[in-house]
């Protein structure tokens, strides 16, 4: 319960912020916390001891889906444009998780990937859907209400942050849960979960779904808050991408994927500010410090901190008693 206050609570100090910082603030704000949503996604099979590198595979679905709703189905309702999304990629998943849950390890990320850039490759050679240009999207409506285009980018950043938060609050009480607390053991070792009647396969399944729906919703936050959907939100350096932010973060807690992927938004605009010519050079540098000197994750920042003000009390207490 503490977490899910905490966790509302920075949601709520963000949400107020947005109405002073700069619209270019707010929208990198909202990038990152669309692009967390499918870090979260990265990180429930990470747990299982599962690297995807596929996963923007159903960040497209989800940007495609409420475009492809918006577009031909006359659906502009910003809520059942997300909704759209993470059902149909949900149910893509369903279907595949019957193959991956098979696999571990290598073949496992290289099968992730391969589904992505299958997609990807359908994606370049449908003319009808922009091929490699993409189609952009237009403004969504909420509830019926429509914003003017100058509030627009506002509403937008206000609905990712809402979505975050209830997304990091499902995703702590699904760590909490029994699931998740299986997930944890089959990482460990499979053949003792097995031997506590429990399948290692439908737990990896369950998560693989459950990771795709999340997913997908932070691709439908991109999509509605660029206007623009295109085949490069499936190609498997956009999977890279997540599963770096990811490393970035850690695993420790859940608000660590939106840590680090503000931070890696941060750096990367920064360094194509100034170096447009080399900021990858920038980027790849900056990062590879923080991971070497912090191979936990940002978020080891954090725990160090906590343990020692636990520490502290205790080791006064015992130089009391002495």
């Amino acid at each position: 319960m503490r977490t899910e206050l905490s966790l509302l609570a920075a949601a709520v100090v963000i949400a107020v912020g947005g109405f002073v910082a700069p619209d270019w603030l707010s929208f990198l704000l909202t990038l990152a916390f669309a692009k967390a949503l499918v870090v979260l996604g990265v990180v429930v099979q990470m747990r299982m001891g599962l690297v995807t590198f596929g996963q923007a595979l159903f960040y497209a679905l989800g940007g495609y889906a409420a475009g492809m709703a918006m577009q031909h189905l006359g659906v502009r309702d910003a809520f059942v444009l997300l909704g759209i999304g993470v059902v149909v990629s949900a149910g893509f998943a369903a279907i595949c998780g019957l193959l991956l849950a098979r696999y571990r390890d290598i073949f496992f990320a290289m099968l992730t990937m391969a589904l992505s850039m299958v997609l990807f490759g359908v994606l370049v050679k449908s003319s009808a859907l922009g091929s490699t240009d993409g189609f952009n999207v237009s403004l969504p409506t909420y509830l019926g209400w429509e914003p003017s285009p100058e509030s627009a980018k506002g509403v937008i950043f206000l609905l990712t942050v809402a979505v975050s938060a209830v997304a990091a609050i499902a995703f702590h009480r699904l760590l909490k849960s029994g699931l998740g607390l299986i997930a944890e053991a089959v990482r460990e070792n499979e053949v003792r979960v097995e031997y506590l009647g429990i399948s290692p396969r439908s737990a990896i399944y369950a998560n693989y779904i459950f990771a795709a729906g999340i997913s997908a919703l932070g691709g439908g936050l991109t999509a509605l808050a660029t206007g623009h959907i295109d085949p490069d939100m499936a190609v498997w350096t956009t999977s890279g991408e997540f599963v770096f932010i990811a490393i970035l973060g850690g695993t420790g807690h859940v608000a660590a994927p939106f840590v680090a992927a503000i931070v890696f938004a941060a750096v990367r605009t920064f360094a194509i500010q100034e170096s447009p010519h080399t900021w990858q050079l920038t980027l790849g540098a900056v990062l590879l410090i923080l991971i070497i000197f912090l191979p936990k994750g940002l978020w080891s920042l954090v725990s160090k901190r906590r343990k020692q003000t636990t520490e502290t009390p205790v080791s006064n207490t015992a130089k009391v008693n002495a």
